[in-house]
């Protein structure tokens, strides 16, 4: 990567813009629209706070009032190369301008086969493989639960305390993170045990890591011993990081002892890469990070750079499933495809690079900041995948649950966009074209909420 700036390949001036704004946030125009949108649209979706995103451009989003934010959400990891990247916007108008649909499940295009080809080249270990297109992260996990079935010609399923894999029905079962997402939809696709997350910071069978020897999969190996033949399980899903948990990073060494207990009753792991792959953390895919090749792969978000697209690889020997089996309208659609071979180049030429330099940045200043401010119980997170978890007490490790929801509050009227994740943690996930300026501009905006927050919360009595 050129030196000059550090800037990463397709940032832009606007980036390095502080963020404008003309009124209170929000303001009236987004207001009319948030009215609107209570009369028609499904309540079932999860609205953060007010933001009525009008344009965005690389790291920044600009409301409908002309309000302009910088943005650590990047669309719930879908942006992934920015809002709008001209390389990505021009992949995409060349195609449309060619052919919009002709339905990769019926008929060829070159796209679909050119983007398989090339996913399969950055599958670390998993060669020959074969590729299945769908249309999102919940598909392709779907996809993966067929396809273990299929291959195992086994019934049940391992999946994590806190997991989150989709919300349609197959992937709803094995998802794990909130009892909102299940309530009313009972019963759930049966055959799936759920079993804890390894988090050293929240152990949940109350060990200290390393002198554990990472129990949490000696826990698999007693519910295989006591309440699951092993013989019947096709699959372990897993997230390498965990998102909708918490931003978990599991120990070092826990894929491998996962890996070697399953490969010891022949069990696939599924690596579910939705949130964590496509570069985020600083490699192709999070898993990498551990030494362990899965068996099926699963990825969207931003692997299009915000164009919808799920994708499922697993081994050649594996994917042996014939015609009809399943498959997918729009899956892999030619769009998208061009869409996510221009984001892997742009991953190659410096972006994954950027991900893992900038993460560690960032990673290192909240470290410093966790120092000077009692809220922060945690920090952890691989490149530009970062948790910070709030607590009340960091010694009894209260959850700060209301308090982190005013600092996702009062960090989006201050122009800056987070979102939480488990019960009480906030998540960064910017653009992997984010820049160190960038960085500091929102560490800046992330600690000023803190302060507002702690001394309203924990204000210092005076001593008369």
């Amino acid at each position: 990567m050129k030196k000059e700036g550090r800037n990463p390949p397709g940032s832009q001036e606007i980036m390095m813009k502080p963020a404008v704004r003309k009124e209170a946030i929000p303001g009236a125009r987004a207001l009319e629209w948030v009215a609107r949108d209570e009369k028609i649209i499904s309540k079932s979706y999860t609205r953060t706070y007010p933001l009525v995103a009008e344009s965005g451009r690389g790291a920044r989003v600009t409301d409908v009032d002309g309000h302009e934010y910088l943005d650590f959400t990047s669309g719930l990891g879908t942006s992934l190369t920015g809002h709008c990247h001209p390389e990505i916007v021009k992949a995409i108008v060349d195609q449309a301008q060619k052919l919009i649909h002709m339905s990769g499940t019926d008929f060829y295009y070159a796209s679909q086969i050119r983007l398989a080809e090339e996913i399969g080249s950055m599958m670390p270990g998993l060669a020959p493989q074969r590729v299945f297109f769908s249309n999102s992260g919940a598909e392709a996990n779907e996809a993966a639960i067929k396809l273990a079935r299929y291959a195992a010609k086994r019934p049940q399923f391992i999946a994590f305390q806190g997991a989150f894999h989709g919300r349609t029905m197959g992937a709803l079962s094995l998802t794990g993170s909130k009892t909102v997402q299940k309530k009313s939809f009972f019963p759930m696709m049966p055959g799936v045990t759920h079993v804890p997350y390894p988090n050293c910071y929240r152990c949940p069978i109350n060990q200290t890591y390393p002198s554990c020897g990472v129990a949490c999969v000696d826990t698999i190996r007693e519910v295989l011993k006591t309440t699951l033949p092993p013989d019947e399980v096709a699959a372990i899903f897993v997230e390498p990081v965990q998102g909708e948990g918490g931003y978990v990073v599991p120990p070092p060494d826990f894929f491998k002892k996962l890996k070697s207990l399953a490969d010891e009753f022949g069990i696939l792991i599924v690596a579910d890469e939705v949130q964590s792959g496509s570069g985020r953390t600083g490699k192709f895919l999070a898993i990498e990070h551990f030494g362990v090749v899965p068996d099926i792969v699963t990825l969207a978000k931003g692997i299009a750079s915000g164009m919808p697209l799920g994708i499922t690889v697993s081994r050649d020997s594996l994917m042996t499933w014939g015609p009809g089996s399943h498959a997918s309208t729009f899956g892999g659609h030619p769009i998208s495809c061009e869409a996510a071979l221009k984001t892997l180049q742009l991953l190659r030429e410096g972006l994954m690079e950027n991900a893992a330099r900038v993460g560690s940045y960032i990673l290192k200043k909240l470290q410093e900041m966790k120092l000077k401010h009692r809220l922060i119980g945690d920090v952890r997170g691989l490149g530009l995948m970062i948790g910070i978890e709030l607590v009340k007490d960091r010694e009894t490790k209260e959850r700060a649950v209301d308090e982190r929801n005013e600092v996702v509050q009062t960090c989006f009227k201050k122009g800056f966009l987070i979102v939480g994740c488990g019960q009480n943690t906030v998540r960064f996930l910017p653009p992997v074209i984010i820049t160190e300026k960038d960085a500091d501009r929102a560490l800046s905006l992330f600690e000023e909420a803190l302060t507002e927050i702690e001394q309203r919360r924990f204000p210092v009595k005076k001593i008369v």
